[in-house]
């Protein structure tokens, strides 16, 4: 079988697929943002991040939903493109694409920081090759090794959360807490300040919906994806807020030296200087972690759209034959590492939220739409129309919330996408590229069967 028409193998399993999705959302990040989302909050971090996991909960219903309809790579992409029409799937999926050219990117750099604060000598540039390298090399290997890699990686940055949740509660034994109940609602706490804090924290879910783009490397996809990607937001968003309440006990009210470095100054304080450079590691490990499971969902992204033709199918609709890899792509944002070099966290950052928003968008509206064409008895109203229609709304305020630089480039990005759109089908005089039988080895009958079938 050539390398054009084998498709992805089938090796993941609930439990591979759920911790991929886990490493992306990154289980360490809670200690990062604490301090911000606490400063905002009023001091009620833990109630913050349960609101967003709520939130963030409606899309991932959403994302199952289509999940079960349409099992194949791609994520919102495909879903779009299946449900609004070539053009829209085309559009979200070029949105889609910013975040996934540079959020390997970012998942480095951010590990490369830490890498650097823990040893100065090396410079942050060559953390960052040094990282893009063994993550390109791991997935260009193989999904099973990934699949390794990220199981053992994830389980030692969940370790050492835990580690530093153990210390806190020791530190608590010493410093009984004036309230039990404060964390979660005070009198410095408001609706305004908890919502704006949930908007902040919703960052931290970005990637849930990455799963999604495993499903033709895993078994039983219509039935395990849909259960990975809610399962992905409940543990973490579970585990967010568990942290944040203990933290929240050491660390009551929202007033901070510095929130950015909150969670490393409580680090020292319950367990030493050493100790919280051995949390520090949590978050190295983790970005280690996010990195190599980015890095996998961007580069199936990328082969799905060149599979169908959307970019060009020689360069990215291609597997290598051993190893069933899309190894163009995965050398192709091994290579965005190299735009990392010179660039601040913040800045690179900002690239990545206005499609990820705009993308939970336009999958809400799609199980909208999906339910007004396919409305049977099987399809309720609760789920297809009132949750995903909640879930829009949450998504869109998000949109709001974004720093003026994100949507300046999130808004040229798109008109790009237009641009090369028009090109693409002669002024829209030729159709947009379509998923084909030949290349998918029946996939898109498989798609048809079950968009009909409940």
């Amino acid at each position: 079988m050539s390398s054009d028409h084998a498709g992805l193998s089938r090796k993941l399993s609930l439990a591979s697929v759920v911790t991929f999705g886990l490493a992306y959302m990154a289980p360490s990040l809670v200690m990062v943002l604490f301090g911000v989302v606490a400063s905002t909050s009023g001091g009620t971090a833990p109630t913050a991040f349960l609101v967003a996991t709520a939130a963030m909960c409606l899309t991932a219903l959403s994302y199952a939903k289509m999940a079960r309809h349409f099992p194949v790579s791609g994520s919102a992409y495909g879903y779009v493109r299946k449900v609004l029409g070539g053009r829209a799937g085309f559009l979200v999926g070029w949105l889609v694409l910013l975040d996934y050219l540079f959020l390997p990117m970012v998942a480095w750099l951010v590990q490369s920081v830490y890498l650097n604060v823990q040893i100065p000598s090396i410079p942050v540039w060559a953390w960052m090759l040094l990282n893009a390298g063994l993550t390109t090399l791991v997935n260009i290997i193989g999904v099973s090794l990934a699949d390794r890699v990220n199981k053992l990686l994830t389980a030692l940055a969940v370790f050492l959360v835990l580690l530093f949740v153990a210390y806190c509660l020791i530190h608590l034994a010493g410093h009984e807490p004036h309230s039990y109940t404060a964390p979660l609602w005070n009198s410095d706490s408001g609706l305004a300040g908890v919502s704006a804090a949930a908007a902040v924290a919703a960052y931290s879910y970005l990637g849930f919906d990455a799963v999604t783009t495993l499903s033709e490397e895993t078994r039983d996809a219509h039935r395990t994806i849909p259960r990975a990607v809610v399962l992905v937001v409940a543990i973490g968003g579970l585990l967010f807020a568990a942290v944040a309440y203990i933290m929240q006990l050491v660390h009551p009210g929202a007033q901070f030296t510095n929130p950015d470095v909150a969670g490393y100054t409580m680090s020292i304080e319950v367990g030493g200087q050493a100790f919280a450079d051995w949390t520090n590691m949590a978050t190295i490990i983790g970005g280690f972690a996010s990195g190599l499971a980015v890095q996998l969902s961007s580069s199936r992204l990328l082969y799905s759209m060149g599979r169908d033709g959307v970019l060009p199918r020689r360069i990215f609709g291609k597997l290598h034959p051993r190893t069933q890899t899309p190894v163009l792509s995965l050398l192709l944002t091994g290579a965005m590492c190299l735009t990392g070099l010179n660039i601040d966290l913040q800045t690179a950052t900002s690239f990545i939220n206005f499609g990820a928003f705009t993308a939970f968008t336009a999958v809400n509206a799609s199980v909208v739409v999906f339910y007004v064409r396919h409305r049977n008895s099987s399809h309720g109203l609760l789920g297809h129309v009132v949750v995903p229609t909640l879930g829009a709304c949450v998504t869109t305020y998000l949109i709001t919330q974004l720093s003026a630089d994100a949507l300046t480039i999130g808004l040229v990005w798109l008109t790009a996408g237009c641009a090369y759109l028009t090109w693409l089908t002669r002024g829209f005089r030729r159709p947009t590229p379509e998923l084909s039988l030949e290349e998918t080895t029946g996939t898109a009958e498989g798609l048809e069967r079950s968009a009909r079938t409940p």
